[in-house]
């Protein structure tokens, strides 16, 4: 399996013959082509030319995110799948309200779903999760009445809110309080988690759409603008639950990332180097952690399920199978 690779440190990246090189003050290291997923970087990393004709020629992807932690954009190279009659079938289902709006209700159930499934693994164990779980099911039941997509997305908003309330619970340390939802900058540790582990779902969704035939430009759920990409919104919004806020609690819970893993800066708080090199590599090991698939009866891989999820909606935007998003039994 391909694997993904993460760049901290400052330096640079050059095609060196028929792999690549990354060149920093620790010296010389050789990246094997063939196992390269897709490249994260963090540090300041200098490129050239023939460097990004070698990725756009191997297909690799390279996600770019700053100082802070935040993803700036990505190199996407020349698509090799996307296909026309995908992109009308795309554009008909969004410019049709009543496609549109059926897709969006599909995601966001299924990731309420999920969000569901968190509360009830710790109920199971003893957490006070009870009146968040009921709450969370009258806002699903509301779901089937909304008329607009602006609807479904306040109600998400609520459903997500409402959530977020288990945290306290669920992480009970008074180091991680949530108070509130908080981007750009976070204001707390819990908010600075949950951003930077949304930035590399969503980094990590669109390399898989460019493995499909869809066009990450059109998205249901989130509206089709001026941003570059929004389908890796949509499809995020389905495994934060049970991948980055999954890893939040093992974290936190586990006691790998602590308060003074952060750092405040403009006014807001962000991770350290060391907490996120700790979050990246719990990342990558959720990815490639396998559970039981019901239908296909083998094992798959998170990052399989991803694949799989695209690969769903594609069927349903031609007609050949309904939509069901994926929910976790967890």
């Amino acid at each position: 399996m391909k694997k993904n690779i993460y760049i901290f440190t400052d330096g640079s990246l050059r095609r060196k013959d028929n792999t690549v090189a990354f060149e920093s003050e620790l010296g010389r290291k050789i990246l094997p082509i063939e196992d390269i997923s897709e490249i994260f970087i963090f540090g300041q990393v200098d490129l050239n030319k023939a460097f990004l004709d070698y990725m756009s020629q191997k297909e690799i992807i390279l996600h770019f995110f700053n100082y802070y932690g935040y993803y700036t954009g990505s190199f996407y190279p020349r698509e090799h799948l996307n296909s026309g009659y995908m992109i009308l079938k795309q554009t008909e289902h969004y410019l049709d309200e009543r496609k549109r709006l059926d897709i969006a209700l599909r995601i966001v159930e299924g990731a309420s779903k999920n969000i569901l499934s968190i509360i009830k693994y710790y109920m199971a164990r003893g957490k006070e999760l009870d009146q968040i779980n009921d709450r969370i099911n009258i806002l699903i039941d509301r779901l089937k009445e909304c008329k607009t997509t602006n609807e479904i997305m306040a109600i998400e908003g609520n459903i997500r809110e409402t959530y977020y309330e288990a945290f306290d619970i669920v992480i009970d340390n008074k180091d991680f309080r949530f108070v509130q939802r908080t981007k750009r900058p976070p204001k707390n540790h819990l908010n600075a988690l949950i951003s930077f582990g949304n930035s590399m779902l969503y980094t990590l969704v669109l390399s898989e759409i460019y493995k499909t035939h869809l066009d990450p430009r059109i998205g249901f759920l989130h509206t089709t603008n001026f941003r570059r990409f929004t389908l890796n919104l949509d499809i995020a919004e389905i495994f934060k639950p049970i991948i980055v806020d999954r890893i939040i609690f093992t974290l936190l819970n586990k006691k790998i990332i602590q308060k003074d893993d952060f750092e405040k800066d403009l006014d807001g708080i962000m991770l350290k180097e060391n907490a996120k090199k700790r979050f990246v590599e719990e990342f990558d090991k959720r990815l490639t952690t396998t559970i039981m698939h019901r239908k296909l009866g083998r094992h798959v891989s998170y990052r399989r399920l991803i694949r799989m999820e695209l690969y769903k909606l594609e069927k349903h935007l031609i007609g050949e199978e309904e939509y069901l998003p994926f929910v976790s039994k967890w």
